[in-house]
């Protein structure tokens, strides 16, 4: 008969053959989950009950504060306890997310969300329990570590898939290599996860704007115009919903480098929902909007009245769906967006058109008129929402 296999956990590098120099922030992260790590030691030798009160990340706990014009975590917090049978996996699975990130800076390593993911997964010995069963129910641990421990996921060491470019007057270092953004080529540079200053240092920049497109498509058509070059600024695309490197690095560019970020998005809820979220800051991710938010962040197109003022033909209208219609009514309703007529004007004038519009529809008008006049032209008459 064959032995039966041991199941044994995985486990992140803790034990570091070279010294590892830990930085400011990682001293202050480690600092939070030995804090943490503490709190458990200190109630079991108590002998009470360990729990940890992790803020709530839910609408009724966020505001807007509109003298930063940011969103905002409340103080409103959900307590996880060890012996409550609905809330143990949930309490153990938030302390071993903890304790492998804790691996991870011990070590001077970083890894993604799906390595985490796979170091923590594990059979519990003597069951045939799981610690996790999906990703999916271990992102959201990873989330609530992140608020638990007031830490960015990038200072858990912890990256992302990469999702956007960047090209234009910018020279950088990252992880030691000097990189000039303008010569890049037609692929552009590669925005990274983890865009901290510890790695992305800028080392000159004689850019005066950075100008964030909403997809790669679109991007490309600005890159291959040399737009950047032109006029002189920094080119940026998300590749739809930006992740929260290309958040990061428009908040660094703006906060650091004092560039003004103007957003070319389609016109449809969710090009006015990115704009929100680069502006503002998402719900989800509000305990963060400190370090990711561009509250000055300009939308310049595409627009409810660019059907009419760039005589565009019915061919390129996509006609509203319920869903669409939907969506535009409950961003109409954001606090930020409720008191600006303009934006009011905006959102009532797509709901009468009943159709939205892409930015490459403007192509219809020539395969360069988005560089070469449209953009250009709403720059110098400073025609935007805010």
């Amino acid at each position: 008969m064959a032995k039966k296999k041991k199941t044994v956990a995985a486990t992140l590098p803790t034990a570091p053959k070279v010294a590892v120099v830990l930085t400011d922030k990682d001293k202050k992260t480690m600092s939070s989950i030995m804090t943490l790590a503490n709190g458990v030691n200190e109630a079991a030798g108590r002998k009470r009950e360990p729990s940890v009160d992790i803020p709530s990340r839910t609408l009724s706990n966020v505001k807007y504060n509109a003298s930063k014009r940011i969103l905002e975590m409340g103080n409103s917090t959900n307590r996880r306890q060890l012996f409550n049978l609905t809330q143990a996996k949930s309490y153990m699975q938030t302390l071993l997310v903890a304790n492998g990130c804790k691996g991870l800076i011990d070590a001077g390593k970083t890894t993604s969300i799906r390595g985490l993911y796979y170091a923590v997964k594990h059979t519990i010995e003597g069951t045939k329990e799981e610690t996790f069963n999906e990703q999916v129910e271990c992102d959201p641990i990873i989330e609530d570590v992140e608020v638990l421990l007031s830490s960015l996921r990038e200072e858990l060491h912890l990256f992302a898939k990469k999702k956007g470019d960047m090209v234009g007057q910018l020279v950088l270092q990252d992880s030691g290599s000097t990189i000039d953004c303008s010569q890049m080529g037609s692929g552009g540079y590669g925005i990274p996860s983890i865009v901290e200053p510890e790695i992305i240092k800028f080392v000159r920049c004689k850019a005066k704007f950075v100008l964030h497109v909403e997809k790669d498509t679109v991007w490309q058509r600005f890159n291959e115009d040399r737009f950047w070059e032109k006029h002189n600024c920094i080119l940026t695309h998300g590749g739809g919903q930006p992740t929260r490197g290309v958040r990061r690095l428009l908040y660094r560019l703006n906060n650091e480098l004092k560039l003004p970020v103007y957003c070319v998005l389609d016109n449809d809820p969710w090009g006015y929902y990115i704009y929100s979220v680069i502006k503002q800051g998402s719900i989800n991710l509000a305990f963060e909007s400190k370090r990711m938010a561009v509250p000055e962040a300009k939308y310049i197109g595409l627009r409810s009245i660019d059907y009419d003022r760039c005589n565009l033909s019915e061919s390129v209208i996509i006609r509203l769906n319920e869903n669409d219609r939907k969506r535009a009514k409950q961003i109409k309703q954001y606090p930020w967006f409720e008191k600006k007529k303009a934006w009011q004007k905006e959102i009532d004038k797509m709901l009468e058109n009943d159709f939205k519009l892409e930015v490459e529809a403007l192509i219809q008008k020539g395969i360069s008129y988005v560089t070469e006049e449209y953009v250009p032209l709403r720059l110098q008459e400073q025609d935007w929402l805010d």
